[in-house]
C-alpha cells in the first residue's frame, strides 16, 4: 500500500478535474469531496473514482461546469435537474439551495434529477450539519450495468441505492450520521477489493448463476453477478423504495430505462432547519442522551465497545490525518493512467504529490 497526505490527494484530484475542463470552483469541490471520502474511510467513493470520471467525460456522460435547471420551485418543494453535470458540484449546489429554502420555510423537500455520480452522500449530510440542518435522503443509481439483486432475484436489477440520515452537532459536524448502501458493501468497495487482490466479505456477492461468491473478479472485470441486498427482504425493500422515491416522486431516470454506460444518480432529500425545533444545542443534548443509553449497555460477547452511526468515520479521519491515506498500487496506477488521458504528464503528477506530501 502507498500512503499519501490528504493535501497530496486533494492536489492531484484538483489537477485532474481542472484538466477535465472544470473551472476552479468545481475542481475545488470535487477535490474536497473525494479527499474527504478517503479521509472518512470510504475509499470506494474517494480518489479511486477518478478513472471512472475521465471515462464518463470521454464518453460524453459527464458535463463539467453544468448549471442546475430549476424544474419546480413551489413553497417547500424544490426540483432541480443536473443534466449530467459533475455530481459533486451538482449535489453540493442542490443541497445548498435546499438549505436556503429550509431556512425560509423551516424545511425543504429537495429532488435532484439526473446527475453524474454524486459521490459519498454523507458529504451532503455534513454540509447540512454545518448549517444547522438535519438531512434525510434516498438515492438511486441508473444508466449503467445493474449492481444489486433484490431479494429472491438471481440477477442484478437495481443500483446500490443508498440511504443517508444525519443531525447537526454543536461543533458543526453531525452529532450522528448514517450513510449506507442497501447492499452489504458499496459497489466501489468491490472495486477496491479487486484492485487489492482480496476477497469481499462473505454474503456480499452472487456469481452469474446466482450462487454466493467472495471473488470480486466477475463483478468488476466481466460485469456479471451482483451484490445482494443487506438483511434479505428488508434491505431489498429499502432499495426498491429508494428507486421509487427518486423516480416516481423525484422524476429521475429509472434503473430499467435504456443505459448509456454511465453512472447517473437522482436523490430525494428532506432538509430540516432544527432551529425551528429547539435548536442545535437541544438536538446535541438529545443525541448525547441516546448515546449514553446505548453505549453504556452490557457488551455482547466479542465486543469491546458500542458505536453510534458516524463514529467510524470520525475515527478514520483522525487516524488518516495523522498517518496518511492508504491507496493500493493498482488504484494509483489507474489514476495516473486517467491523468494521462487528459494530458497530464508523469512529472506533473510527481511534482504535485511532492509539493504536498
Amino acid at each position: 500500500m502507498l500512503h499519501f497526505s490528504s493535501k497530496a490527494l486533494y492536489a492531484v484530484t484538483h489537477l485532474i478535474a481542472t484538466r477535465m475542463g472544470s473551472n476552479d470552483d468545481e475542481a475545488t469541490e470535487v477535490a474536497d469531496h473525494l479527499t474527504r471520502a478517503n479521509l472518512s474511510g470510504h475509499d470506494s467513493h474517494g480518489v479511486g473514482m477518478l478513472p471512472t470520471y475521465v471515462r464518463l467525460l470521454t464518453d460524453g456522460l459527464l458535463v463539467p461546469n453544468q448549471t442546475l435547471e430549476v424544474v419546480l420551485d413551489a413553497g417547500a418543494l424544490l426540483v432541480l435537474d443536473a443534466k449530467r453535470g459533475y455530481g459533486q458540484r451538482m449535489g453540493g449546489n442542490a443541497v445548498r439551495a435546499g438549505i436556503a429554502k429550509a431556512r425560509e420555510m423551516g424545511a425543504c423537500v429537495l429532488a435532484l434529477r439526473n446527475s453524474a455520480h454524486i459521490g459519498r452522500i454523507g458529504t451532503y449530510a455534513e454540509l447540512c450539519a454545518a448549517n444547522g440542518m438535519a438531512f434525510i435522503s434516498f438515492v438511486n443509481v441508473s444508466d449503467h450495468h445493474y449492481s444489486q439483486a433484490p431479494y429472491g432475484s438471481a440477477e442484478a436489477l437495481l443500483g446500490t441505492n443508498p440511504f443517508t440520515a444525519g443531525v447537526p452537532g454543536a461543533d458543526g459536524t453531525p452529532a450522528a450520521m448514517l450513510d449506507m448502501a442497501t447492499t452489504p458493501i458499496a459497489g466501489g468497495k468491490v472495486r477496491v477489493a479487486y484492485n487489492k487482490g482480496i476477497e469481499v466479505p462473505e454474503g456480499s456477492l452472487i456469481d452469474k448463476d446466482g450462487n454466493p461468491t467472495n471473488d470480486p473478479t466477475g463483478y468488476i472485470r466481466d460485469h456479471v453477478g451482483a451484490l445482494v441486498s443487506f438483511g434479505k427482504h428488508k434491505g431489498s425493500g429499502l432499495a426498491i423504495m429508494a428507486e421509487i422515491m427518486t423516480t416516481a416522486i423525484a422524476g429521475g431516470k429509472r434503473a430499467d430505462e435504456p443505459a448509456m454506460g454511465g453512472t447517473m444518480n437522482s436523490m430525494l432529500a428532506t432538509i430540516i432547519d432544527v432551529s425551528r425545533l429547539g435548536g442545535v444545542e437541544h438536538v446535541t443534548s438529545q443525541v448525547a442522551a441516546t448515546r449514553s443509553h446505548i453505549t453504556t449497555a452490557r457488551r455482547a460477547p466479542g465486543f469491546e465497545e458500542i458505536l453510534l452511526p458516524g463514529d467510524p468515520e470520525r475515527r478514520y479521519t483522525a487516524e488518516r490525518l495523522e498517518k496518511g491515506i492508504p491507496v493500493d498500487e493498482t488504484t494509483w496506477r489507474d489514476i495516473r493512467a486517467a491523468a494521462a488521458k487528459v494530458g497530464i504528464t508523469e512529472s506533473e503528477i510527481d511534482a504535485v504529490v511532492g509539493r504536498n506530501s
